[in-house]
């Protein structure tokens, strides 16, 4: 039987900008959920997971990048709930504390140049057509059912806010708080944050996973591309963790956090304004950039 309740606790935090602008800021602390199958990786996974086991496949197949935090995530739900898995791993082999974390956790690694990388589906085929425990996770877990599972989280608010901010990498997690917001018809504008370069294709796939284009989408906040930063942020990054306790990382949460800080200076949001930023984990994505801070 797999047990896929979860909980995660909402705080609010303070900063002299608040207070001068006169807005509530309270993060959703998804990164509590689990050390591993962490934030959104949990959401994202639940119902994926549930279908593997109704299908009757043990055996998880899924993609990501050297540092991926769904890797690790997909290999520790693995080892929780029965699973054998295994990991196409985009690039050249490398080791690094990520992957060793997989491996630690059962998973088998298939390093893959990042042509082949582009066709998921056929490399999936290719080593595993004939598998019939395989069930294939797409990179990140997108898809219609990572989308209900994050839509979910509506349902732990014991308020309704003004403003609900997300990071988005597919844009999966961002699609199901849309998604969420608009079936359960809550006043809610979902500001995304996307954290590659050149997102504009990510806010269509957004539109069309979720149904629904009734968010704002804020493209400048990438650093440079996906895993990239700079100075500001790395600073930034410190200072947050410093004065509120609470630990982000510079791929997905030190940017959006950045943005919802900027955005607040720039007087975007009305006085007296209730914003819920969704702390998505993921924290192990420091590990890249230790060096840095």
């Amino acid at each position: 039987m797999i047990e896929l309740d979860i909980y995660s606790p909402t705080e609010e935090i303070f900063s002299p900008l608040f207070t001068k602008k006169e807005l509530q800021v309270f993060v959703k602390r998804d990164d509590m959920i689990h050390p591993f199958i962490s934030g959104n990786k949990w959401r994202k996974l639940k119902y994926l997971l549930l279908e593997a086991h109704k299908q009757n496949k043990r055996h998880l197949v899924t993609f990501g990048g050297a540092y991926s935090n769904h890797l690790l995530a997909t290999a520790c739900a693995g080892a929780k709930f029965g699973f054998k898995t295994t990991g196409f791993v985009r690039g050249e082999e490398v080791k690094n504390e990520v992957l060793s974390l997989c491996q630690l956790f059962g998973m088998k690694l298939i390093f893959t140049d990042r042509e082949s990388y582009k066709t998921k589906k056929v490399l999936f085929e290719k080593h595993f057509g004939t598998d019939t425990t395989a069930y294939f996770i797409d990179e990140g877990g997108a898809s219609q059912l990572a989308v209900q599972g994050c839509a979910e989280l509506l349902d732990e608010l014991d308020t309704v806010y003004d403003h609900l901010f997300c990071a988005a990498g597919t844009g999966t997690t961002a699609a199901g708080f849309i998604k969420g917001k608009h079936e359960r018809t809550l006043n809610t504008k979902v500001q995304v944050i996307p954290v590659l370069k050149g997102a504009a294709p990510l806010k269509a796939e957004i539109e069309a996973f979720s149904g629904c284009s009734d968010f704002e989408f804020h493209q400048n906040y990438h650093f440079g591309g996906y895993a990239k930063t700079d100075e500001g942020l790395m600073t930034f990054i410190k200072n947050f963790c410093q004065e509120t306790g609470i630990l982000i990382e510079p791929v997905y949460t030190g940017k959006m956090f950045y943005a919802l800080f900027d955005l607040i200076e720039q007087d975007h949001f009305k006085a007296g304004s209730k914003i819920l930023a969704i702390h998505t984990g993921g924290l192990t994505g420091i590990l890249g950039m230790h060096d840095r801070f």
